[in-house]
């Protein structure tokens, strides 16, 4: 299933955090991504609808196992094309930026032949 790349971005950031601090609740996706309270609310309430976040009665988000496969798909995009661009001599920061765009913008099957070709090559 295509979802919005706003979509994928937030379940992106989730398990981010999730893997950093173990819980996340909606005010911690506002710092990390830098959107305004409302925006992310609307989001947490879109993502609950479609069956990608639970939010408990303690407002701790989780991925649901559709949300988690999206989630895990980008965020592998995200690091590998990272560390990619880093090995290019890329500067981190801008590494990190354009590999936010470029994951979200392949294919799978391209995806898969890149990530063959890079980590051969790293």
């Amino acid at each position: 299933m295509k979802i919005q790349e706003s979509a994928e971005n937030y379940l992106e950031a989730i398990l981010q955090l999730q893997e950093e601090h173990g819980s996340v609740r909606s005010i911690d996706v506002v710092q990390h991504l830098g959107f305004s309270k409302p925006s992310v609310s609307r989001a947490m309430s879109l993502l609950r609808e479609n069956g990608y976040v639970l939010m408990d009665r303690d407002g701790l988000l989780t991925l649901t196992d559709a949300g988690r496969e999206i989630a895990e798909r980008i965020y592998e995009r995200h690091k590998l094309l990272t560390r990619w661009l880093i090995s290019l001599g890329v500067e981190p920061d801008r590494a990190a930026a354009d590999a936010c765009r470029m994951e979200h913008a392949v294919s799978n099957e391209t995806f898969e032949k890149m990530k063959a070709h890079i980590l051969g090559e790293i």
